[in-house]
């Protein structure tokens, strides 16, 4: 399990400075040929759409072509298992949010360590949940869904990407503060869930705003909340759950990170080139357009940022019992 003695290692090792003349020489020749950029879900969802807006901006910048390699299946782990056993040497890069911070807990076993396994590259964005039912659901606003879940006890289901993201812990979440039973649906990513509510084959989904948005503008889907504490400057008339069940509030997030033992020259370049790219006028207000803050950090920040993922919804999973086979 995660303890404070590892993930101080982690943010020593984020700030560990090159002491390898090698190191050097392998960062000012990289990369020199492809790069592949390893997605723990179905492409159309929220983690591929960040992750193919940031490897363009990438591709240009390095004159080499930057793969995106869709590993979708068991909240993450198949993605981060590949990626944590290639070779370190910045040719791999993971991108992955929530599940780093909450598989640990989710799961009686991994195999990898999300944190000694790792070195954190960058944080890509944040981004909040949107709370969107069928058009054909009787419900309008979140007290009217709450009411619809009353009146179907046990037959109301939610739609996630995947154990232990933030669609299923929105869920779990929404089920023990507006006191109501959501069954838990599980898909191999964002795309084929909202494909099933869409038709009314689910009856909600707490999904990522840069893979939802579109289908609420342009009028498949019913948009009822945000998953925020605050409203979202692009959707300014949709309420927060917040408003209705005070204390409501979750988002999510994005990361890079590479195999831990990757020399430390060729993770400070894709820091920074990454934070160039997020920078970049036609990657940001494209994230903005969509929902989404584009943040960057240092190594160190990711780094601390993980460990506060894990100190927050690690009780949060022990006390509801939420525990997926492996």
């Amino acid at each position: 399990m995660l303890n404070r003695r590892r993930f101080a290692g982690l943010a020593a090792a984020a700030l560990a400075a090159p002491s390898i003349l090698a190191s050097r020489a392998l960062a000012a020749d990289w990369p020199a040929r492809p790069v592949r950029v390893v997605v723990p879900f179905a492409p159309g969802g929220s983690t591929d759409i960040t992750a193919r807006l940031v490897a363009n901006r990438l591709q240009e910048v390095w004159g080499q072509t930057v793969v995106i390699e869709n590993k979708p299946g068991a909240g993450g782990n198949i993605a981060a298992d590949m990626a944590a056993h290639s070779d370190a040497d910045g040719y791999t890069i993971l991108i992955t949010g929530p599940g780093m911070a909450t598989n640990p807990f989710l799961y009686p076993q991994l195999s990898y360590d999300p944190v000694g396994d790792f070195a954190p590259v960058t944080m890509l964005i944040t981004q909040p949940n949107l709370m969107c039912v069928p058009n054909s659901s009787p419900a309008k606003s979140v007290p009217e869904f709450i009411a619809y879940c009353n009146a179907n006890k046990g037959k109301v289901t939610y739609a996630s990407s995947g154990n232990g993201t933030t669609l299923h812990l929105s869920g779990e979440l929404f089920n023990r503060m507006a006191k109501v039973e959501m069954t838990h649906i599980p898909y191999r990513g964002g795309a084929p869930a909202i494909n099933d509510l869409i038709p009314g084959r689910v009856d909600v989904i707490f999904d990522n705003m840069p893979s939802i948005l579109s289908h609420v503008r342009g009028g498949s889907l019913r948009g009822l909340a945000v998953t925020t504490k605050d409203r979202v400057g692009v959707v300014p008339d949709i309420p927060t759950i917040a408003e209705t069940v005070p204390g409501f509030d979750v988002f999510s997030w994005f990361g890079f990170f590479v195999p831990a033992k990757t020399p430390p020259d060729v993770i400070a370049k894709i820091n920074a080139d990454t934070n160039a790219a997020l920078a970049h006028a036609p990657v940001k207000s494209r994230f903005e357009d969509l929902g989404a803050v584009p943040k960057g950090s240092t190594q160190a920040e990711l780094a601390a940022f993980l460990k506060s993922e894990t100190d927050k919804w690690g009780p949060v999973i022990k006390e509801a019992q939420i525990k997926v086979e492996n």
